[in-house]
């Protein structure tokens, strides 16, 4: 193996956990890397009892002080570029260039979070004579991360930043299918400044996460991931009267129009349905067609064949999920569908064990189908063809999720009018894969997002803190009336 066993990250020390271990395999060639500890509900409680010990301290730190930690941590994260990058290519299997925009956009999420003491100075209002009000930020407690394979070192970012800023202690428990980055990301933590016991890490699959949700010891929880098991996440933690914030699945429908720039569309359209080899919960899935568009299909199916595997798209995450996928395309097949450009099948030269899934467009797909409702994630586009706008917006709006939605269209009426009716927290114009930049928030609707707030952007702010409100008079001289 290439690297050492993944052991849990506890209070700045390597504890294995007790429940069994899994091989890491690289989707790349198939091959083991390393191997991973998973953890019992005792072991998460450990961590979860020392993030606990470290909070009051940690909480008490003035937070222009906490930043400056994280200030070291950005630039931690950019010396580490070429390392951290290789790290998110041999697990999870993306192209070099789509690991390294992963890493530079932890950066920039980190970016983000050294802004906060101008984002949460308190207000202060004299609200009658002699009488003040004031409100101050406190860190919820406490909080746990629940992230997904397909962003090893992004996704942690997506919390770590702005929850510990902000004064709370984390465990954090990666997917077991990507262990490395995120153990990796706690050495730099350390490295730059952050104290004992702030950061953890636990290592495991369902019983750790059941964990997570039943601890009394941990007040918020944030999940990415399924929309099946943000579904159970969510509804549990709650039970245990927790903050919960769970982002679940997508089924992204991108409407084009006739009247659509084609080139700028099929280039635009083939790198959101195949970046991160589809692998991403804001992947193009469904393109709705609007009247005569073949035009813009066929630059499509040109634009898809320069995507190879093994060269400009990375591999998929697992042998069970390339079957999974593969399975999509054969049903839709068999039901009438046509498959433009087919993916089944692949082999990469020299890396013949390896996971992979070649761009694939399937045309005359119906609404019914499996592969038209459900989340693939996998380099796969289902067309749909519509006589008018309404109908797609129909098609659009009739999915369970709520990730994202695009329009394709030089038309500003027609932009506006998709932008306003399809029902999606992020909508692109012209983008296949809209993604806010800080400091917007990520997040969908529907079936997309469980749970109030952002744990991104400056609306997270919410999610990771408390108001304290606090009401003060000192002059008994001054006048009084109703309010004081």
């Amino acid at each position: 193996m290439k690297y050492k066993p993944v052991s849990n990250y506890i209070g700045e020390e390597l504890i294995k956990g007790s429940n069994g271990s899994l091989d890491v395999l690289s989707p790349i060639d198939g091959s083991i890397i390393s191997q991973v500890f998973l953890s019992s509900g005792e072991d998460v409680e450990k961590a979860v009892q020392t993030a606990r010990e470290a909070l009051p301290s940690w909480a008490a730190m003035p937070i222009k002080e906490r930043v400056q930690i994280f200030f070291k941590y950005k630039q931690l994260l950019e010396k580490y570029m070429d390392e951290l990058t290789n790290l998110i290519v041999e697990e999870n299997g993306k192209t070099y260039a789509e690991a390294k925009a992963e890493v530079l956009k932890s950066a920039e999420l980190t970016e983000f979070a050294c802004s906060m003491p101008q984002l949460i100075s308190g207000e202060l209002l004299q609200v009658s004579k002699g009488v003040e009000c004031r409100e101050e930020r406190y860190p919820v407690g406490v909080v746990a991360s629940i992230t997904p394979f397909n962003f090893p070192n992004m996704v942690p970012n997506w919390t770590i930043p702005n929850a510990l800023v902000l004064g709370n202690t984390m465990v954090m428990k990666p997917s077991e299918l990507v262990p490395l980055s995120t153990n990796r990301l706690a050495e730099i933590l350390k490295e730059a400044g952050l104290p004992k016991g702030v950061f953890n890490v636990v290592h495991g699959s369902r019983e750790a996460v059941e964990a997570i949700c039943d601890s009394p010891g941990i007040d918020a929880v944030s999940f990415v991931g399924s929309t099946k098991v943000a579904k159970i996440v969510y509804r549990r933690g709650t039970s245990n009267l927790k903050r919960v914030l769970a982002l679940g699945g997508a089924k992204n429908h991108l409407v084009v129009l006739p009247d659509a720039n084609v080139k700028m569309t099929a280039s635009n359209v083939a790198v959101s349905m195949t970046g991160c080899a589809g692998q991403r919960c804001m992947a193009a899935s469904a393109l709705v067609g609007v009247g005569p568009i073949d035009h813009i299909i066929e630059e499509l199916c040109n634009e898809a064949r320069k995507i190879i595997p093994g060269k400009n798209l990375g591999a998929i995450i697992s042998a069970k999920a390339k079957e999974r996928i593969e399975n999509y395309i054969t049903e839709a097949e068999n039901e009438g569908a046509k498959v433009l450009v087919d993916g089944r099948n692949y082999v990469v030269e020299g890396k013949e064990n390896g996971f992979y899934v070649g761009p694939t467009i399937i045309d005359y797909v119906k609404p019914e189908m499996r592969i038209a409702k459900e989340e693939v994630f996998g380099p796969v586009l289902s067309i749909m063809r519509v006589d008018n706008i309404d109908q797609a917006i129909e098609i659009e709006n009739s999915s369970n999720y709520g990730n994202a939605a695009a329009v394709f269209t030089q038309s500003g009426g027609a932009a506006n009018y998709v932008a306003e009716r399809a029902s999606a927290g992020m909508i692109g114009v012209n983008i296949g894969v809209p993604v806010p930049r800080e400091p917007f928030s990520f997040g969908g609707w529907n079936e997309s997002r469980f749970g109030v707030g952002d744990i991104t952007g400056k609306s997270s702010i919410e999610f990771w803190t408390k108001i304290k409100k606090i009401t003060t008079k000192w002059n008994p001289e001054s006048q009084v009336n109703w309010m004081s």
